[in-house]
């Protein structure tokens, strides 16, 4: 049997295969599932992949399985483990920690400030798989970045590093971090190139392609690139791509992932106006996070203490008619009896309503000389319209739908920036979001479909999406025959001076090329524009080359005659083309002008 795509998603206790057949068809098909223990102990991941494609032969009753193309998501050997290091922490150190939640990192420790001995020494225990180093907007604070870079450089670990702070601090980053530190440096725009300015998607690609180059390299994983020919990106961040996705097809939206030991939410939404104007800090259009006390299985003891180990026993009792002793005795990762499925439940509705709340902003009073102003922290949800659900809670318990239905009315005081009530519920029935993230990076189209069928909607991208996209496709199918034709040109070239003929002449006039023209042919396009752009339309008339009297007095139009309140603007705007004596051909009525460009320019020469 052969599928098209087969995406594994290697987590630290389960690796997953989903595999996928006709994606790039109208009717694209979630074909089949298989699963076994992840391998990353026994020292070699394959191990648990070849374990989980031997269990989705045996459900789907064949001897073996072949594949055009494997794509994975990887949370095995802990994730991607990261520290971030700024130098405020409510400016640039928040807008690298919503870079690395957004990637699907998961952030170990954030320092602000110079590193101190106590801050490397955490960093030296938790052994990051990757480094990221902000600090100072674009030309501003330079010190506190450099300082902390040479003391990561001085640690000698071998972690990459991403550098996303002040651009000015670029070419002494690549001074540290030479090829004798043994890190590697990826460089990245600021994070928070200037006050109140988030800039957090272009660091989050580059995290995800470190994470990639660098996966291989966590224990268990050294040959995950033996059988995976495709994208290799965190999980979460795979889920944070599926919700973006999702939102080019219907906005805003929210999904909310319960596992067994985090809580992950995501939004990708817009602030409404009302609230942009009181927001104290800006956030990302697209922010993660991730409780990591709210799992309802490994940290579910964690989730009873939010509770209220006494409130629950009352509901256990009075509401449940559960023992809750005993059932959690037999507690297991996936419920089986009726009592399990009930206290899991109420852990998952526990676990949403304390992530959601974490994770959403909040309006609040402050009261000063001048009275009462009113402020908005964190980020705002108002514009959510759907609620989308994933992860093995929200796909497999019987009231999931009703437990995502009590987020927004989780909000007694009216000061939590929730979605409204009118909010749509959507459940991942498929559990293949993850799948599906990284699935959009080869097939996109296929993803959509895939993804609709999942959440049983119907799924199109938003018109500006599909033209900014076709628009992309356009410049890279250009491009590529550019550099066709540029290779072949030179292919050309090492020919003929391989048969002994002389292109000095040739090669010098190429160099001269400025996009694809000389220098010459560039001047005389500037000429040749701002000749055709020395005329003005009004209504029906075309005032073209007006003639400039030689002496420099002002034209004889009737318009400069007469009343200056007759006085028509229109008509006095730059008609001439060329230049005389080096000065441009006009009425100098430069008040009037329209063509704010020109370098002889004097706002109040000629005004009547």
């Amino acid at each position: 049997m052969k599928v098209d795509v087969l995406v594994a998603e290697i987590g630290s206790t389960t690796t997953v295969v989903n595999a996928f057949k006709d994606l790039d068809s109208e009717n694209p098909v979630f074909w089949a599932q298989g699963q076994a223990p992840t391998s990353v102990l026994e020292g070699d991941v394959r191990i648990g992949l070849q374990g989980a494609i031997d269990d989705l032969c045996r459900k789907m009753n064949i001897d073996s399985l072949e594949y055009d193309e494997m794509l994975a998501t990887s949370s095995a050997a802990g994730g991607l483990k990261m520290t971030v290091h700024g130098l405020v922490y409510d400016m640039t150190a928040k807008a690298a920690r919503e870079a690395a939640l957004g990637a699907g990192g998961i952030i170990h420790d954030i320092t602000v400030g110079r590193l101190r001995r106590s801050d490397l020494a955490r960093i030296k225990e938790i052994n990051p798989n990757l480094i990221l180093i902000a600090g100072g907007v674009d030309y501003g604070e330079r010190d506190t970045a450099i300082y902390n870079a040479e003391m990561i450089r001085n640690m000698g670990l071998h972690t990459p590093v991403v550098y996303a702070g002040n651009i000015e601090n670029q070419d002494e980053m690549k001074l540290i971090f030479d090829e004798e530190s043994g890190q590697e440096l990826y460089l990245v725009d600021n994070v928070y190139p200037k006050i109140d300015t988030l800039n957090v998607e272009p660091c989050r690609k580059v995290i995800q392609e470190a994470f990639e180059d660098n996966i291989t390299k966590a224990p268990g994983m050294e040959h995950v690139r033996d059988m995976v020919n495709g994208p290799i990106i965190p999980t979460p961040g795979a889920v944070m791509e599926c919700t973006k996705l999702l939102y080019d097809c219907i906005g805003d939206c929210m999904v909310i992932d319960v596992c067994g030991a985090t809580t992950d939410v995501h939004a990708v939404t817009e602030d409404s106006d009302a609230v942009a104007r009181i927001l104290t800090a800006p956030e990302p259009k697209a922010k993660r996070t991730v409780e990591g006390d709210l799992g309802v299985y490994v940290n579910r003891m964690k989730v009873i203490e939010s509770i209220g180990e006494e409130k629950l026993r009352k509901e256990c009792e009075e509401k449940l008619h559960i023992d809750l002793d005993k059932t959690l005795e037999t507690y297991v990762a996936i419920p089986k009896t009726e009592d399990e499925f009930k206290l899991v439940e109420r852990l998952t509705e526990e676990a949403v309503l304390r992530a959601v709340e974490r994770h959403a902003g909040q309006i609040r009073y402050v009261y000063g000389p001048t009275g009462r102003q009113t402020l908005a922290e964190g980020k705002d949800l108002t514009q959510i319209k759907y609620i989308v659900g994933t992860g093995g809670a929200l796909t497999r318990l019987p009231h999931r739908v009703e437990i995502m239905q009590k987020v927004p009315k989780d909000n007694e005081t009216g000061m939590k920036l929730y979605p409204p009530e009118s909010v749509k519920i959507l459940v991942d029935n498929d559990y293949i979001m993850a799948s599906l993230g990284v699935l959009s990076k080869t097939h996109r189209q296929g993803a959509i479909r895939l993804l609709a069928k999942s959440l049983h909607m119907e799924l199109k991208e938003n018109e500006h999406v599909v033209n900014k996209a076709a628009f992309i496709e356009e410049l890279q199918r250009m491009s590529a025959a550019r550099k066709a034709k540029e290779e072949e040109q030179q292919k050309h070239m090492d020919e003929m001076e391989a048969m002994g003929y002389d292109l000095t002449d040739y090669k010098e006039a190429l160099a001269e090329k400025i996009g694809g023209a000389t220098k010459e042919e560039v001047e005389a396009a500037k000429k040749e524009a701002l000749l055709h752009d020395r005329t003005i339309k009004k209504g029906a008339d075309l005032v073209e080359h007006a003639e400039q009297p030689a002496d420099g007095a002002k034209s004889s139009d009737a318009s400069v005659t007469g009343d200056v309140n007759d006085y028509d603007p229109a008509q006095h705007v730059m008609r001439g083309c060329g230049e005389v004596d080096g000065r441009p051909n006009c009425n100098h009525e430069c008040w009037a002008c329209m063509r704010k460009h020109c370098p002889y320019r004097d706002k109040d020469a000629g005004r009547p």
